[in-house]
């Protein structure tokens, strides 16, 4: 029967198509009795040519397929460009010089060194052709070597499909139904993960609008002790004022008691309290008297003046008038 062995890097599973009991007595036996004594050459010519797991049976005298060697040839061609791409891509590189300056080589080691010896160049041009398409190259055949054998292969003596295919069955239907279970599981965590975060989203959004409305309770307390607090500051500034006030108003009634009388009679003598009628006839009644009686008094005057010069005039005539006979007598 065969029997599963093992998978390498590329991730093609290799079988062993030999019996058990074959393999078992293979151990034991000396390595040149191990080696069988007749090879099948087409069995081996149809491993390396037409079965894609075959390539650990391959015998060393099978001539390699053309078709494959192309394949690793483009596959390594392939990859050397991948590597070359990537490394290009990896190597650090200088920016381009910005607008108006050009990128120099310069010495950067830790003491400087004269450049005195300085090759001379000249720039020569010349014409080539256009490039030429590379002809492709061809597949390389070896030389045919030894001698052609052939054997004639009955139906069933390679081996049995049906019992060879059933470890490639139950290797494929166990990846499909371990992936297949996979993918269920990763469906059913994804969904368990959506439940989780609407859950969670729920209870965020809960605990987010309960912690909106304690800052808003918090809030409004706060404002409200401070309108409180200022309403308290406000009534004791009153209470102090009114206290103060009544204070002054004791200490002031306390101190007029003996000081309004002596003000009072202070002002009453300087004459900042005076009787209407008397400052009337103070201020109006007596200084127009006063007047009247001058010009009476003038007038009186003036009337004794004039009477007087009158009285003078009448006397010197009639001095003149008794003189006047005595000079004539004489």
């Amino acid at each position: 029967m065969a029997s599963y062995s093992h998978r390498d890097r590329s991730g093609i599973y290799s079988f062993s198509s030999r019996p058990r009991a074959v393999e078992d007595r293979s151990r034991t036996l000396p390595p040149e009795k191990s080696r069988p004594m007749y090879g099948n050459i087409m069995f081996d010519r149809r491993v390396v040519r037409g079965n894609t797991y075959s390539q650990h049976f391959r015998p060393s005298t099978a001539q390699p397929d053309p078709a494959e060697i192309r394949r690793e040839q483009v596959s390594k061609q392939r990859t050397s460009a991948r590597r070359r791409a990537r490394e290009q891509l990896l190597q650090p590189t200088t920016p381009e010089p910005v607008q108006g300056r050009k990128h120099m080589d310069v010495q950067t080691e830790l003491y400087l060194e004269e450049l005195s010896h300085v090759v001379v160049t000249a720039d020569m041009e010349c014409q080539s052709d256009a490039f030429l398409d590379r002809p492709p190259t061809p597949l390389f055949i070896p030389a045919k070597s030894g001698k052609d054998v052939e054997t004639q292969i009955e139906e069933g003596e390679l081996f049995d499909f049906d019992v060879e295919v059933q470890p490639l069955l139950e290797v494929l239907v166990g990846k499909t139904m371990e992936q297949s279970m996979l993918e269920v599981m990763e469906e059913e965590e994804l969904a368990s993960l959506r439940a989780q975060q609407k859950a969670f989203k729920v209870l965020r959004n809960m605990e987010q609008a309960e912690v909106q409305r304690l800052q808003e309770q918090e809030r409004r307390r706060r404002e409200e002790r401070e309108r409180r607090i200022m309403q308290q500051r406000e009534a004791l500034r009153k209470e102090k004022e009114t206290v103060e006030k009544i204070a002054a108003r004791a200490y002031t009634q306390q101190s007029l008691v003996d000081l309004l009388p002596t003000v009072f009679n202070s002002l009453r003598t300087h004459g900042y309290f005076y009787d209407p009628v008397e400052r009337d006839i103070e201020t109006n009644f007596i200084p127009w008297l006063m007047e009247e009686v001058h010009k009476n008094l003038e007038k009186r005057e003036t009337a004794r003046k004039l009477l007087d010069a009158i009285i003078h005039d009448v006397a010197q005539k009639r001095l003149e008038a008794f003189k006047e006979p005595e000079k004539n007598s004489h």
